[in-house]
């Protein structure tokens, strides 16, 4: 038995992995999917989260789990998972990152999103007075998002997403080899994702050694899409001891 912990993507919650969470369950593993500050149950006020809270949060997750765990990232949750990777590579068994930013050390979800051309997130993105969040317009939601949901995933999804700290997109990781370097990687591709384009997925693919790639003919939310194909993937990120 394996457990997995579930990180979601900006403007999400723990909400996105309900279809997922029992899948793993009755393939016998363990399960955790939390909220990050700010995000669907946590209260955190906005000006508090950031990209060192947010890891603050998913270390202490792993700090409680008394083997290694299988640490699944989506979206900007894959910044998260990177630099907690850095802080705890020996609390994690394999970093998961589906359809998700993973920032070489010194860069940013927002370094790397300003070079995704085909991307639909900041075209569609708005802006707070403050400027310390963001929204997506809510008429463009389905079609960045959950272009091949069904409408009572997409209806569910639409009145639950909220706002997302500019900070996390700005904020840079920092990382080694000797930490973050070691940690045994998997990348799911989604291929019809246009929050995130498959040109960069295959960028980020490129820049570091993984394990296994996996592919989904799905949009970017494919614990919703594609929930039984996507546990079938996460079940072969377990390495071998």
């Amino acid at each position: 038995m394996a457990k997995y912990v579930l990180i979601h993507g900006a403007w999400h919650g723990k909400w996105c992995w309900d279809k997922v969470k029992p899948l793993l369950t009755q393939a016998g593993h363990e399960v955790e999917a939390i909220d990050l500050p700010g995000h669907g149950d946590d209260q955190t006020p906005l000006d508090q989260m950031s990209l060192a809270t947010y890891v603050d949060k998913v270390v202490r997750v792993l700090d409680e789990a008394s083997e290694p765990v299988i640490l699944v990232g989506h979206s900007m949750g894959g910044v998260v998972i990177t630099q907690a990777a850095e802080y705890r590579p020996d609390k994690i068994a394999s970093l998961v990152y589906l359809s998700a930013f993973m920032p070489l050390d010194g860069g940013s979800l927002m370094g790397l999103a300003m070079t995704d051309r085909g991307a639909l997130v900041f075209p569609n993105m708005v802006m707070a007075e403050d400027r310390l969040s963001c929204t997506i317009r809510e008429e463009a939601l389905r079609e960045i998002f959950y272009m091949d949901c069904s409408e009572e995933d997409y209806e569910r999804a639409a009145s639950l997403v909220g706002n997302e700290a500019t900070a996390i997109l700005e904020a840079a990781v920092s990382l080694s080899s000797d930490n973050f370097g070691r940690v045994p990687k998997y990348y799911i591709e989604c291929l019809k994702d246009k929050a995130l384009s498959n040109d960069l997925q295959k960028r980020i693919i490129a820049s570091l050694p993984f394990e296994q790639v996996f592919v989904l003919d799905t949009d970017h939310s494919a614990f919703f899409s594609a929930p039984e194909k996507l546990v079938e993937h996460l079940l072969l990120c377990i390495p071998e001891k």
